[in-house]
Parts: structure tokens; sequence; C-alpha cells
């Protein structure tokens, strides 16, 4: 390979590894924003349930799954996550015996430990009356019939915009005016 071709492939893989870098950090940031690149993601959950918690970050899991790998001329952007394409694409899942179990579990867990009389009755107080949206959505979502759908709404935040082609448009455009201006041209 001559040295010219080593130096355009160095220059390719800079751009390459750039691209990665940025966009990373842009999708990353859709997280932090809560959207798309400013496009808000839908907050409205089944049985009307609205957290405070972030959406799609309740363990950063999601989050966290997101890489970018390079290669000889590409960059590949993806999630190890098992449920980061349907709320990237949105859709609709089926309800199964394992999703009700956890669903009474976040139920369970969302109303606190009851208080008991020392007789072992339910207190008639005023905390284990009170059930938060949190969860009155849980125990909905538990008392859906195996089979039956749940919507998802798209959550996107990975993939194509116009912010990601701008982005790569400069990132390309300011590696090859570094290069041009570092490249000695032999003209003959």
């Amino acid at each position: 390979m001559s040295e010219k071709n080593a130096d355009i492939n160095k220059a390719i893989a800079k751009i390459l590894s750039d691209i990665r870098v940025e966009l990373l950090e842009r999708f990353d940031k859709n997280f932090e924003d809560k959207s798309y690149f400013g496009q808000a993601w839908k907050r409205k959950r089944p049985g009307g349930y609205r957290s405070n918690k972030p959406l799609l970050i309740d363990t950063g899991d999601l989050r966290r799954s997101v890489k970018g790998e390079t290669t000889s001329n590409s960059v590949i952007f993806t999630s190890s996550s098992p449920y980061a394409s349907i709320h990237n694409h949105g859709g609709e899942i089926t309800v199964t015996r394992k999703m009700k179990a956890y669903f009474w579990h976040k139920y369970k867990e969302a109303i606190g430990g009851f208080g008991y009389t020392r007789g072992g009755v339910k207190r008639d107080d005023a905390r284990n009356r009170a059930i938060t949206s949190e969860a009155a959505f849980y125990r909905a979502m538990a008392l859906q019939r195996v089979g039956s759908k749940i919507r998802i709404p798209r959550r996107k935040f990975l993939g194509y915009h116009p912010e990601v082609e701008k982005a790569v448009r400069e990132i390309v455009e300011e590696n090859l005016r570094d290069f041009l201006d570092d490249y000695d041209f032999n003209v003959r």
C-alpha cells in the first residue's frame, strides 16, 4: 500500500472515530433531554400513570447499552438491551404470565409495606388506603389478561435525524480541511 493510501485510510478512520464519539454524545443527550433532538417523548403511560422519573431511565441500563463501533468504512450504533427496539420504534407487546408477575411485584413495591395491628389485621389508616398513581399503573398492568396487547409509544433515542446528518457533514468537512492542510501534495 502506498504512503498516500495509508494516509487516506488514517484520515477516514479518524473521521469515522470522530463521528462515533460525537453521535454517541448526542444520542446520550437524548436521554438527558427526554426527547429525540428536541421532539419530546410521550409522557402518558397506560392507566394514566405519570411518573416524575425520567422516561427510559428507570435503571439506566438502556442508556448505558448504546454503543458505537467503527468498521473500515462505517459507524454502527447498537444497543444490547432487549427492549431497546420496542422503545426506539414503538409497537405492541403481548402480555405474558412472567410480565404479570413482574407488574405485581412492582405494584407491591410501589405501595410499600402495609401497616398491621398486633392481631394481624391491616390497619385502616390513610397510609394503607392511599394508592399512588405508580401503584395504580402497576396494578392495572398486572390485571391485563395473558395474551392481551400493550401499546408502547415510540420514544426514539437512536437513529437518523437531520441533526445527525448535519453533525456528520460538519465532522467530514472539518477533517477533510485538516487533512488537506496537513498533506503535502507533490504536483508533477
